[in-house]
């Protein structure tokens, strides 16, 4: 059996301030993965794909400006180019010159930026559960899926946001708390359902920020322009499992795949021993 890395935290100093960061598997060969994470969180979420992918390559897990630990960026209304620029800076503080990048949900938009803007530092990109909307479609998402998160005195805010994140787990979109929003994928362990809602907490400032972005981003533009190995991936009850072939069919020469998803502790193992081994193929 292989033993899990040691998974440490760190941050980095940028521009617009500090970037907190995960990472394990620093003395491990091969070319390093990024992993980003999804809209509402941090990297946090990306610990259990880290102890399988740590164990045989450098993994990297930072939370997105405005997210997790990390500070915001100064522009309000921030593109995913932008969040891509961030990230390009944060890898070149790091002396990584080269990277395979994971993104899922609103952190695939980031990978696809990425890869387009540093073709030759991108070795390959694994796009994970993004979304795929018409214009209209993604205006409305963008306007009615950020919720409004203020303080409280008597500290209701705080059970605001752990109904949300519990929410987002359950339905489809969030808000849709009936039968027909229900995802059927249930919720994650208490702990790690706690552990979000503090990060939610932590950026409840600014994390809309990147849930904008990410319904804003021109995925149809964007992602023929990714020359590295690409792999399109969901989890098969992921509200977003139906985008897959949509998605796969905008990058050349892509990849497709159906996983166990990772919201529980198992399936994410099992997800990211599948994701290891494809890595393993078009990195050797």
């Amino acid at each position: 059996m292989v033993t899990p890395p040691r998974i440490l935290r760190r941050f980095a100093d940028l521009p617009h301030g500090q970037m907190h960061y995960r990472e394990a598997g620093r003395d491990q060969p091969g070319t390093p993965l990024v992993l980003l994470h999804q809209a509402s969180g941090g990297s946090r979420m990306m610990v259990p794909l880290m102890r399988v992918i740590g164990a045989h390559r450098p993994v990297i897990a930072p939370d997105l400006p405005g997210n997790g630990d990390s500070d915001a960026m100064a522009n309000p209304e921030p593109t995913m180019a932008d969040y891509a620029a961030d990230l390009a800076l944060f890898l070149d503080r790091l002396g990584l010159e080269r990277v395979a990048v994971y993104g899922f949900h609103a952190g695939a938009s980031v990978a696809a930026e990425l890869a387009v803007a540093r073709p030759g530092a991108t070795a390959a990109v694994i796009l994970d559960s993004m979304g795929l909307y018409d214009l209209a479609d993604a205006e409305a998402f963008a306007d009615a899926y950020i919720p409004t998160i203020e303080r409280h005195p008597h500290g209701t805010h705080l059970l605001q946001v752990w109904h949300y994140v519990r929410d987002t787990y359950l339905f489809w979109p969030w808000f849709q708390t009936d039968a027909q929003g229900t995802r059927g994928v249930g919720l994650p362990p208490l702990d790690e359902m706690h552990d979000k809602v503090l990060e939610v907490l932590k950026a409840m400032d600014s994390f809309g920020a990147y849930y904008r972005a990410a319904f804003l981003h021109d995925k149809r533009a964007v992602l023929p322009g990714i020359a590295a190995p690409t792999l399109v991936t969901a989890g098969r009850d992921n509200s977003q499992a139906g985008h897959v072939d949509a998605l796969a069919a905008l990058v050349p020469g892509a990849e497709t795949l159906l996983t166990d998803g990772i919201y529980q502790p198992e399936d994410a193992e099992r997800t990211a021993a599948a994701l290891a081994g494809w890595l393993d193929r078009v990195l050797a």
